[in-house]
């Protein structure tokens, strides 16, 4: 007998926007069902459950930018118990020459992709303190970049100050320095005069370094702490200091089940070895995929055993005199390291959710 609407099953996908989110359904044949357009407010989502519902049993649904345009519709449709799926590439190249690019076609692209679970894969989900620790950092980042060009506008304004301003502020420290502008007390209603000028000008620049300064120190505390919570484990380790830990837990996300294996992990920080043999050679190379902020902290971390672990020199001098190079053994160990990340992440992830069970 012939599926019913009401029984039959559908894969839904969403393109993100702004505004507005355009979403497609297919059936289970992977035929279009209809597309339609929602606001990205909570009722806009409500709405869209309910009307990717009446086509019939919703099984999943793919969505396009899961971690910015789509991250509320996320965090709805997985509230709710929607399997969600996230497109990580655009459409077949050669399907958009032939019909060209609007929203709904890449909504319904995002449903094949969907249907089939190819170009899919499973989201972090953005409900847990590695989000807070996401905020964090990325407000953190934002402050050290304005930092830095508080300084560069300090010492390029020092420059080009008047000699009278020059000369004594020349062979101060950076702090030194930093408090001393900041201390300054021009005379505000003399604006128009070049050496007051500079004056309010260095005086306001040294503070907003202070205040930036204080900013990153706090915020260093928070991320300290939710690194402590989540795997305190990590700071133990040598060479393994706290913004490669925050990195690393930021990679494997609130969710680290959705990582198959260790060798998923290894792939996604981008230092699963990649075949490069050919002929008689018997190779592998460094991958150069993966998310690379990952990959750079597993970096330092390699290069910092490198230098204070024995057991790691002594690891890196085995694989040279068998004849790999030094940047072979460096990625072999980046390999095992990533290895030694994985299982401690895993653990602690498993605690956690024990500890909430029970209670």
């Amino acid at each position: 007998m012939a599926e019913t609407p009401e029984t039959s099953h559908v894969v839904g996908g969403v393109d993100t926007h702004k505004d507005l989110h355009v979403a497609a359904v297919v059936d289970h044949y992977d035929r279009v069902l209809g597309t339609e357009s929602f606001p990205t407010t909570r009722h806009g989502y409500r709405l869209m459950l309910i009307w990717m519902r009446s086509f019939g049993d919703l099984q999943r649904v793919g969505i396009e930018c899961s971690g910015s345009y789509g991250a509320g519709l996320l965090r709805y449709l997985q509230t709710a118990g929607v399997e969600v799926l996230e497109v990580v590439t655009a459409p077949d190249k050669n399907e958009r020459r032939r019909r060209g690019k609007n929203d709904d076609f890449d909504a319904e692209s995002a449903a094949h992709a969907a249907f089939t679970e190819r170009r899919t894969v499973t989201p972090r989900s953005r409900d847990g303190m590695v989000e807070s620790l996401c905020v964090l950092r990325v407000c953190r980042k934002t402050a050290v970049q304005a930092r830095r060009i508080a300084l560069q506008m300090i010492q390029t304004t020092i420059v080009c100050a008047p000699d009278r301003l020059r000369e004594p502020l020349r062979k101060m420290t950076r702090m030194q320095l930093i408090r001393t502008l900041a201390a300054w007390r021009p005379d505000l209603t003399a604006f128009r005069q070049v050496e007051e000028a500079y004056r309010i000008s260095l005086k306001s620049l040294a503070r907003r370094y202070l205040e930036l300064h204080d900013e990153i120190a706090d915020l260093d505390d928070m991320i300290e702490a939710i690194v402590k919570d989540l795997a305190p484990e990590l700071l133990d380790r040598t060479a393994i200091g706290l913004n490669s830990a925050a990195q690393l837990l930021l990679t494997a996300g609130d969710n680290p089940e959705r990582l198959k294996s260790e060798a998923s992990f290894a792939a996604l920080c981008g230092v699963s070895p990649v075949p490069a043999s050919s002929g008689k050679t018997v190779r592998h190379r460094l991958n150069r995929g993966g998310d690379r902020a990952a990959n750079s902290a597993i970096h330092i971390i390699a290069i910092g055993r490198l230098r204070l672990d024995p057991r790691t020199q002594a690891y890196v001098a085995k694989r040279i005199a068998a004849g790999n190079s030094k940047l072979e053994a460096i990625r072999s160990l980046k390999r095992y390291i990533a290895r030694e990340v994985f299982g401690i992440i895993i653990r602690r992830y498993k605690e956690i959710n024990q500890t909430q069970i029970a209670a």
